[in-house]
């Protein structure tokens, strides 16, 4: 059972012949969008997706795409997968099986000796991986063996990857490596908070992306601030802490040094309700 799971079953049922077609058309006209690399200069390539059509999610990744594509100079350089945010339904719907297709697309544009996959996943999470669900149509599990297999077979080496999840934290021993920078939302016993659909954001979300990554300092630094937030947050609310978790591999903190000396030397301000608003 467990290394049927390790596959990354994906199951989908009773999905219009348009709407498929649809989907399809978002997400070749997004990759068709992206721009080229530039040679001798490390670029950026960011992918957030929600696994979850819970609103909640998408809202999340709508906005991480744009916090994460200002602080990497990533603009014509991101794609966003995402079902409704309770307002739009303008994004490819976010998929395993498109995310793996989008991978492959970011894949053929990047010069993997110099550029950068940032990777944002926000979702439910189990101790076997990322759950995906959409509705009554859509269901699976993203394993961590499975994202890994994905990356080898298409060359991606240089990675961020943020994994925003209940028991995400089993991302980091199949992942984490020396040129790979790796943040979760909790580790890989814990649960993480904040991801009821009327939300704007989730905990994890809220403290990193919205707060920690709009200010101009290192990815570690923000790491650290994130889970110090979120730790607070916890205690006054009594939750058994999620116990954030990261690891930058010694290359990565070479090219993140470059990469970081482009941020925008100004914070920006958070948007949305803040994730621990009554």
């Amino acid at each position: 059972m467990l290394e049927s799971l390790e596959q990354a079953p994906q199951f989908r049922r009773e999905i219009p012949a348009r709407e498929l077609l649809e989907q399809r058309r978002r997400l070749d006209a997004a990759l068709n969008a992206l721009e080229p690399q530039r040679p001798g200069t490390i670029d950026a390539y960011v992918v957030s997706i929600a696994l979850d059509s819970d609103p909640v999610f998408a809202r999340e990744a709508r906005e991480a795409g744009r916090v994460l594509a200002k602080r990497y100079d990533a603009d014509g350089r991101t794609l966003v997968l995402a079902g409704s945010d309770g307002a739009r339904d303008d994004h490819p719907h976010g998929s395993i099986e498109a995310l793996f297709a989008a991978l492959a697309g970011v894949a053929e544009i990047l010069n993997p000796r110099e550029d950068v996959l940032v990777l944002y996943t926000t979702s439910h999470g189990l101790k076997v991986g990322l759950a995906y669900h959409y509705g009554d149509a859509g269901y699976g599990i993203l394993s961590p063996e499975r994202l890994r297999d994905v990356f080898a077979e298409l060359g991606i080496e240089r990675r961020i990857l943020i994994i925003n999840a209940c028991f995400s934290g089993v991302f980091i021993p199949p992942l984490a490596g020396p040129d790979t920078a790796i943040l979760t939302a909790a580790s890989a016993e814990r649960s993480s908070f904040g991801c009821e659909a009327d939300n704007d954001w989730t905990f994890y979300g809220d403290a990193l992306v919205n707060n920690a990554l709009r200010r101009p300092q290192p990815l570690a630094d923000a790491a650290r601030e994130a889970s110090q937030a979120v730790a607070g947050w916890e205690t006054e609310r009594r939750l058994l802490a999620s116990l954030p978790q990261s690891a930058i591999g010694e290359g990565a903190s070479e090219w993140l040094s470059v990469l970081e000396a482009r941020m925008p030397g100004i914070a920006g301000e958070p948007v949305g309700r803040p994730a621990t608003a009554d």
